[in-house]
């Protein structure tokens, strides 16, 4: 019987470790924390965005790093296998919007819970409080691994220890360390899914407003490069919210080539200019004689009225009846273009996603093992793979767990 040693209690982890299992080998799963699924638990706000029911391109187009390079493992296991396989195992699942995938009762717990219990049903030896400290080789083959001075042999290890992102759970870049000690090329580290800081002051006075159905256009150096449509929220530091994620990766990558960007929030993207004008007029008319600060309660929330007012400079004790026509135009264009001036993203730490990781290059994609040592698995976030909020991520990381899983045991 094959002994494999999985490095990793994470989501890509208990996968490999199932798989694995159901495939005849003999399975040990080392995680340095006191449970499995720390950050699994935390996944979609705490209810746990299991995949996305999409297709396979779908997903692909949706993973901004190396997608395609999940191709294989993805056709292997599709995001309908991952919600058949919860399903088998008793967790009823639904859909929201955006084909986002969830467990019923809204409870990212519920999915450990049937994960462990599959292992347990499996033999699987879970190792918890468990910190790996070498993988140990020869001549470029596995040989096992070394946890608190103790040796454990094995003909296979499955490397799923996760990012940076989010250290409090775990995730503390341990694979990529391991990885690099045993020949393999790290691409460059940086937070993917991230809050973004900007530099402007008054979004300290927004704090805590989350705005529904707006657009955020992404300009560096004055070339409009991105526009998306949702949901975002002011922060003390900046923004954040699904759009403001799903951007930040390319924000990211901007920066770090030291390029100008900024956010332009266009915050009535439904009324054209001349319906926004007329929409203006009729809130004028219907408040003639107050000041504009007490004639726009209905256009925008109260946080934002004098934000508006002061990009636009115009006094918000002016009465309307003499707002003049270049001020109404002013307006319009900071209502339908609030500009941020973006000067960082959050640390990476803080980030829902690690981007970077071991170079692609170096994984054979159908089955997740190393091209430099035999019988080394890599899977999940410890690769040079990532994508867009929505369930991607994880689909990610049930597929690359179920090629390494399998694979490792029937080689």
């Amino acid at each position: 019987m094959k002994k494999i040693i999985v490095i990793g209690g994470g989501p890509a982890g208990m996968m490999a470790a199932v798989q694995a299992a159901e495939n005849g080998a003999q399975v040990t799963l080392f995680e340095k924390n006191n449970r499995l699924g720390r950050k699994l638990s935390i996944t979609g706000k705490g209810r746990c965005n299991l995949t996305n029911a999409t297709d396979v391109q779908e997903i692909i187009k949706n993973m901004p790093g190396n997608g395609k390079f999940l191709n294989s493992a993805l056709k292997n296991f599709t995001p309908n296998d991952t919600i058949n396989f919860f399903e088998s195992l008793g967790l009823e699942t639904k859909v929201e919007r955006g084909n986002r995938v969830f467990p019923a009762s809204d409870n990212a717990a519920e999915v450990i819970d049937v994960l462990i219990q599959k292992l347990s049903a499996l033999n699987v030896d879970i190792k918890i409080n468990s910190k790996v400290e070498n993988i140990i080789t020869d001549d470029k083959k596995i040989l096992g691994v070394e946890v608190n001075s103790k040796f454990y042999d094995a003909d296979a290890v499955i490397l799923a220890t996760g990012g940076a992102s989010y250290p409090a759970t775990g995730s503390t870049g341990d694979g990529f360390k391991f990885a690099k000690n045993l020949g393999h090329n790290i691409t460059e580290i940086f937070p993917a899914l991230v809050p973004l800081e900007v530099e402007e002051d008054f979004v300290k006075d927004l704090q805590g407003l989350s705005l529904k159905n707006v657009q955020v256009t992404l300009l560096t150096d004055d070339e409009l490069l991105e526009e998306l449509f949702g949901e975002m929220l002011f922060t003390h530091f900046g923004v954040s919210g699904p759009i403001i994620l799903t951007i930040s990766r390319q924000v990211a990558k901007l920066l770090q080539e030291k390029k100008f960007v900024e956010l332009l929030i266009n915050l009535k993207p439904a009324l054209s200019p001349e319906q926004l004008n007329n929409r203006i007029l009729r809130d004028f008319d219907k408040f003639r004689g107050k000041i504009i600060k007490n004639a726009m309660v209905e256009l925008l929330p109260q946080k934002l009225i004098p934000v508006v007012l002061d990009l636009a400079y115009i006094d918000e004790n002016k009465k309307v009846d003499d707002i003049t026509r270049i001020e109404r135009q002013n307006m319009i264009e900071i209502l339908r273009g609030l500009p941020l001036t973006v000067t960082g993203t959050r640390p990476i730490d803080e980030a829902i996603v690690t981007a970077g990781g071991v170079s692609v290059k170096e994984i054979n994609p159908k089955t997740m093992e190393s091209k430099i040592i035999e019988n080394l698995f890599i899977v999940g976030e410890v690769l040079d793979v990532d994508g867009n909020t929505g369930g991607f991520n994880l689909q990610a990381a049930w597929a690359t767990g179920n090629a390494a899983g399998k694979f490792s045991a029937l080689k």
